[in-house]
């Protein structure tokens, strides 16, 4: 998705998260319709809405606005929170293989599982893949645990080699490894 689609769908998830709580508040008389004018400026809306109080509904009528302005704002939560990711993004599959009549795609958690595998096999304790990706290639990092009487740096070299291998022979595009070292095995 391009910068700008996301900035409209950015101020999309924005206000369509203030106007229905900005109504809700307003409608249920906990701010008054002058604040809102005071800060908005939109004065043919806020008058409109000046005339609206808590008694002119009934009471299933306020819970029926309440449920759908709560339900807009859940929507709005959930397209801002796809926009705003934290962490790092990570593709669901990838396409290994686009040759007509035998394509071919790996999962994000086959591709966890097959390094997570690779560094088991090298000799590390309990390790734990993530990864992330840029358009098709896969960047690994992997962290894990040393066994008691084991060289760090010798181990680590030997994991990420091997996880760079058992990749690369199953056809998965691959970035880098990154391997983590987070203290000794109990």
């Amino acid at each position: 998705m391009n910068a700008f689609n996301r900035i409209v769908l950015l101020i999309i998830a924005l206000l369509l998260v203030v106007v229905p709580v900005l109504l809700l508040l307003v409608a249920f008389g906990v701010i008054g319709a002058e604040v809102v004018n005071q800060y908005t400026g939109y004065r043919s809306g806020i008058s409109a809405l000046g005339n609206l109080s808590a008694a002119a509904f009934s009471t299933g009528a306020r819970i029926v606005i309440a449920v759908i302005g709560a339900l807009l704002a859940l929507v709005a939560l959930l397209l801002l929170l796809r926009e705003l990711t934290f962490g790092r993004r990570v593709a669901r599959s990838t396409v290994m293989d686009d040759t007509p009549g035998h394509e071919t795609v790996i999962t994000a958690g086959a591709v966890k599982t097959l390094a997570e595998g690779a560094a088991r096999e090298a000799g590390a304790e309990s390790p734990s893949a993530s990864l992330t990706s840029d358009d098709r290639e896969y960047l690994v990092s992997c962290k894990m645990k040393v066994p008691p009487s084991g060289n760090y740096a010798e181990l680590a070299a030997r994991t990420r080699e091997n996880i760079q291998r058992v990749l690369r022979d199953q056809g998965v595009p691959l970035k880098d490894v990154e391997v983590t070292v987070q203290g000794t095995a109990s």
